[in-house]
């Protein structure tokens, strides 16, 4: 282990498809953790190597590596860039120091961009951006720097430009040092830049100097007196405009080509904060936690990840102090001790047992442990401190899960269960009005790939339906009915007898009893199993099974038998009214709404509004800035079920949507009509 002031802890963050994963496979490989570069199409990368990934040839999951270069630690986290998996952008964000935020040279920064860079925003962490794939045929690499200031508002400082043509690379220029990285019989070797691209250069050496001081108020002054700036005068104040997030480096290459990883490893090393330049840790109470060797031993798990020897892996970031494998720390939401000694390093999927006692900034697996799980912090009992737990997303979208053979439902649920453990953005429940086994998640993807590994690992089939959308039933009007149950069949018999006013109440009311009952017309112990009984037939429906919502019941009158009557006998008799009140109303269906919010690319906006359209859906506004419209919109619920795989093909991928539950509103007859017979022929 290096020195603190030395290490590293950072985050590559981008969305899908511009070359992260193979960036990290160039990093590990220029700083010599791995002997030859995987590729993703062989599914051979270090970083994605669960089952699902390489057979999708995509990351679902962090990845994490740990490995020296020049003599300094370095941690490093590769995220996923599909929103379907990046339900826990927060917690890893809270991990790190610093970001590599990486672009695609051929799209620039896409709507999904917007939201990950807010995300570093809110975390307040430096970053770094590096332009990927400037090799391709359709690259275009003064498009991707202008989309950081268009679509991010950011002052970008490019560090370094590509020379060649898109499609016919031949290295990369080195904006302030007037010196060259040229690509030689598939090998990078230092040299001059060609005379043709010299002026390309001094003007983005202009450009990037006069954005270096205008971020420094001591050296802008200058910059206008003399028009320049020196090389001392300008590193330093990228470092300090890297840190305060005044100044954004933006850096170049190709993954695939082993082009650009040793520089940008150097920059990492020469911009991106160590630990001990983190300001303090606080939790809610106002404890503090220095991010300082010296401080109390805590650690943050922040990351559940399943392994074939143990269960689990829980990842963590060390807070403060030193951890060593001999040492205890208590859980502080569970009061349990748990042990490090099994704490390792990680390489992808492999493991390296710590040795020496680790500090600040340090990302460990820790295993075999009693009651850990993501979000939890560990330190000493006698010094408690939580880390505040970041917020994870809302989930999008369920589906309804059911064993391929009958009976079992039990096997499924506890398949998908241990999931839960390292996926906090997965929920599942049981509905209770369908009584569908349903799975919640953040993305159709997301939920697919969640069966895949639970079908993998548990060895059960498993099928994914669309799950039934949760309307509901209502009336309208008032009425006055009588529930009368009695019967009679030897020995004691079964009486309760009940009258009941029913009427509408407005949306959202829920349902209201109401107890007017004068005189001892029915005792009191019975009342309760009136109310019971309208509530239990409500549950099931009238029209279509759905539960009957915003109502009124005023039981005002009824009789009893000193022997016959008895609770169960007024429970039937409330049941019996409320099938009559419902008989004699106005029913409706009513039909969830979502409020959704599509982020999309302006080009695409009149193809999805027209498609909202078509799909019941009622625009309630859009934003554009930056290239990017934001669509919001009323749309019924039974309308988006399978939006996500629409909007991809509408948009080339680069859409993306949220959406949460807004109200209830009477569906269209023709909507009514269908899920009544649907309903019908489903009872026969």
């Amino acid at each position: 282990m290096g020195p603190l002031t030395k290490q590293r802890t950072y985050a590559i963050v981008g969305t899908a498809g511009c070359g992260k994963t193979s960036l990290a496979e160039m990093l590990l490989f220029q700083a010599g953790a791995i002997n030859r570069m995987g590729k993703i199409e062989e599914g051979s990368t270090t970083l994605d190597y669960e089952p699902e990934e390489t057979s999708h040839k995509s990351s679902m999951q962090p990845a994490f590596a740990t490995f020296e270069y020049k003599g300094a630690q370095h941690f490093l986290v590769d995220l996923p860039g599909d929103n379907n998996f990046l339900g826990d952008l927060n917690y890893i964000l809270t991990a790190v120091d610093g970001v590599i935020f990486v672009v695609d040279a051929i799209d620039g920064v896409r709507p999904l961009g917007r939201k990950l860079w807010k995300a570093i925003q809110d975390a307040e962490l430096p970053a770094i951006v590096f332009i990927n794939k400037i090799d391709r045929d359709r690259a275009d690499f003064d498009m991707a720097v202008n989309s950081l200031s268009s679509m991010l508002g950011i002052r970008p400082v490019v560090m370094q430009s590509p020379i060649g043509q898109p499609g016919n690379i031949a290295g990369l220029a080195d904006v302030f040092g007037n010196s060259a990285l040229l690509l030689d019989g598939g090998k990078a070797v230092n040299g001059v830049v060609p005379d043709e691209f010299k002026e390309e250069i001094a003007v983005l050496r202009d450009v990037g100097m006069e954005n270096i001081a205008s971020s420094d108020e001591v050296l802008i002054e200058k910059y206008l007196e003399e028009g320049e700036l020196t090389q001392e005068e300008m590193n330093s104040a990228i470092k300090t405009g890297t840190k305060t997030g005044e100044l954004v480096p933006v850096f170049a290459g190709a993954s695939l080509l082993n082009l650009g990883g040793e520089l940008l490893l150097d920059a990492v090393d020469a911009l991106l904060p160590s630990p001990l330049d983190r300001p303090d840790w606080k939790d809610a109470e106002g404890n503090v936690r220095k991010s300082s060797p010296d401080d109390t031993p805590t650690v943050f798990i922040f990351n559940t990840l399943s392994d074939p020897f143990s269960a689990y892996l829980y990842m963590g970031r060390v807070v403060s102090g030193t951890v060593s494998t001999d040492m205890s720390l208590t859980d502080m939401q569970t009061g349990e001790s748990e042990r490090m000694g099994n704490a390792m390093f990680m390489l992808g999927k492999n493991h390296t047992p710590i040795k020496d006692a680790v500090g600040p900034g340090a990302i460990i697996a820790l295993s075999k442990l009693k009651s850990v799980k993501t979000g939890h912090t560990l330190t000493e009992e006698k010094n408690p401190f939580i880390v505040p737990q970041p917020e994870t997303p809302p989930q999008l979208i369920s589906y309804a899960l059911a064993p391929k053979e009958k009976g079992g439902e039990d096997k499924v649920y506890a398949a998908i269960q241990k999931l839960l453990e390292e996926d906090p953005c997965l929920r599942l429940f049981r509905d209770e009005v369908t009584s569908e086994i349903l799975i919640s998640g953040m993305g159709q993807l997301h939920i697919e790939i969640a069966v895949e590994k639970a079908q993998r690992r548990s060895k059960v089939d498993i099928v994914l339906k669309t799950p039934q959308v949760p309307y509901r039933e209502t009336i309208q009007g008032k009425v006055q009915v009588q529930g009368r149950h009695k019967k009679q069949t030897g020995g004691r018999g079964q009486f309760g007898d009940c009258w009941i006013e029913m009427e509408a109440l407005p949306r959202g009311s829920g349902y209201v009893f109401e107890d007017a009952i004068v005189g001892g017309a029915i005792p009191r112990q019975y009342i309760p199993a009136v109310d019971k009984g309208i509530q239990e037939s409500a549950m099931r429906g009238f029209l279509a099974g759905y539960p009957v919502v915003d109502f009124k019941v005023k039981l005002y009158d009824g009789s009893y038998h000193n022997v016959d009557s008895s609770e169960m006998a007024f429970k039937m008799a409330g049941s019996i009214a409320f099938k009559k009140a419902m008989e004699q109303l106005k029913v409706k269906l009513l039909e969830p709404v979502v409020t959704l919010m599509v982020s999309i690319p302006d080009e695409f906006m009149g193809d999805v509004i027209g498609d909202l359209s078509s799909r019941r859906g009622k625009v309630l506004g859009s934003d554009s800035q930056g290239g990017v419209t934001e669509v919001r919109a009323h749309v019924p619920m039974s309308e988006i079920l399978r939006y996500a795989p629409d909007l991809r093909a509408m948009t080339a991928g680069q859409g993306m949507f949220t959406m949460e539950f807004d109200h209830y509103e009477e569906a269209p007859s023709n909507i009514t009509e269908k899920v009544v017979a649907e309903f019908a022929a489903l009872s026969q």
